[in-house]
């Protein structure tokens, strides 16, 4: 259990930006010091050379006063330089020679040691391992002046600048480690709840995840779309269920007519009444069972399409199935608009799934003529002339499983599939009784949205 916590949370998310902050900060922290201690360099070299150039300048006349005081008038230049005076403060002494035009060193400084400066003899500055030089000449005598400057003490000032900011940067990266594993912790808390809430989600509990308020955008988006899958899970099982249920319902009473009347005939011989009725009930059968498959297919929704249907031309091939049917073919009438084509923005399947039961319900309830109409701007309209409903039965005629008359066959699965249909592309299904301007009959009109 140990060893499973310890790799969880190596390789949990707050783990792994933890560390990655801490690579990247502490990265760049090095890379700012480098870059500080490369301008301090430059910074101290620029001022240490300007220090020289400003004393060689200032002392190179007191220097030869000092090598006239030492040197007696008449005599050759010395074979060995002449030592100046210790200056007051060795600790701010100048290290510095006089040279002749032949490279003989004339005077030196007392601090300065014997093999002090072995540079060209030429104007301006030049390194050798341990010194830095600056020479000028003098501008009437064939005299040089050099003034060096120690190495050592450039390398320990940038020394000092690069570990005073190294060494505050490794004793601050464990608590900067601390600080961002608590931020991203704090952070990141929001996220293990959110995951905790998906966790409980199961096949009995598909709940919205609650969503607090201020979470960032991104969690936001997730959390959205999470709810919309748990929305559609909860809408397929529940077609799955009404699936069942509503085959468990609707099967029931023809399975068991075409058992009976099959029963009948073996009892009779076979006579053909009895079989006739036997395949009259195992249609009623495929009848409902093709009926409970358009409703789950118009409940699920998921192979809804959007595009742009023409409804004439929808109209037209609905209508067409119909009239295959002589006796239909001369109760069917189809009216089009005169001018250009309504266009909705749908499924053309589903819409021709909704159209079709809507004038099957019209041919076998309304008894007479039946009309289908298609009418601007997006509508689509199927009357009939029959007897009608009430007003009681009207509001009831959407629900699944009632019925409001003993030769009734669809037990009100026809609108129900119309009317989910309807639902799924944000239509509207308005039923009357009688249509507008006639005395009798029943109308359906089912108003999209125009593409």
């Amino acid at each position: 259990m140990t060893t499973r916590r310890f790799v969880a949370g190596r390789d949990s998310l707050a783990g792994r930006l933890t560390r990655t902050l801490i690579v990247w900060v502490g990265g760049v922290w090095l890379l700012c010091v480098f870059a500080v201690v490369w301008y301090v360099d430059r910074e101290i070299n620029h001022n240490f050379d300007n220090e020289l150039v400003e004393v060689s300048h200032r002392m190179f006349a007191m220097a030869v006063q000092e090598l006239e005081k030492l040197q007696h008038p008449g005599e050759d230049p010395p074979r060995q330089p002449l030592i100046a005076p210790k200056q007051l403060f060795s600790e701010d002494a100048v290290i510095y020679q006089i040279m002749d035009l032949h490279e003989h060193v004339l005077l030196r400084s007392a601090e300065a040691p014997a093999d002090t400066f072995d540079v060209p003899l030429a104007a301006g500055f030049a390194n050798n391992p341990s010194w830095r030089i600056y020479t000028v000449r003098h501008p009437t005598l064939g005299l040089f002046f050099q003034v060096a400057d120690p190495l050592d003490e450039r390398r320990h000032a940038l020394n000092r600048t690069l570990f005073g900011l190294i060494i505050p940067l490794g004793a601050v990266l464990p608590l900067l480690a601390l600080v961002l594993r608590n931020v991203a912790r704090t952070e990141l808390r929001v996220l293990q709840q959110m995951a905790g809430e998906i966790e409980k989600r199961s096949g009995a509990d598909l709940r919205p995840i609650a969503l607090e308020a201020g979470l960032p955008h991104e969690l936001r988006s997730v959390g959205d779309h999470v709810n919309r899958l748990l929305e559609r899970l909860s809408q397929s099982l529940d077609v799955e269920r009404a699936l069942a249920a509503n085959a468990a319902h609707e099967l029931r009473t023809p399975l068991a007519a075409a058992r009976l009347r099959l029963q009948t005939a073996l009892e009779h011989d076979l006579r053909r009444n009895d079989v006739q009725a036997a395949l009259d009930a195992l249609q009623m059968l495929s009848h409902r069972a093709e009926k409970l498959l358009q409703l789950s297919r118009a409940e699920s929704g998921a192979s809804l399409t959007r595009a742009q249907v023409d409804l004439v031309q929808l109209a037209g091939t609905v209508a067409q199935e119909f009239w295959q049917d002589a006796q239909i073919n001369e109760r069917l009438t189809l009216k089009v608009p005169d001018v250009d084509a309504p266009v909705a923005l749908g499924d053309v399947d589903a819409l021709a799934i909704a159209l079709r039961n809507l004038v099957e319900n019209a041919l076998r309830y309304g008894g007479g003529r039946v009309v289908l109409e298609v009418m601007s701007p997006c509508t689509l309209a199927v009357r009939d002339f029959g007897a009608g409903v009430n007003p009681e039965q009207l509001q009831t005629l959407q629900q699944r499983h009632v019925r409001h008359s003993s030769d009734r066959a669809g037990y009100g699965l026809g609108l129900s599939i119309v009317g989910t249909i309807v639902e799924k592309h944000n239509a509207r299904l308005q039923l009357s009784s009688p249509p507008q301007g006639a005395a009798r009959g029943f109308e359906a009109r089912i108003v999209l949205q125009p593409a």
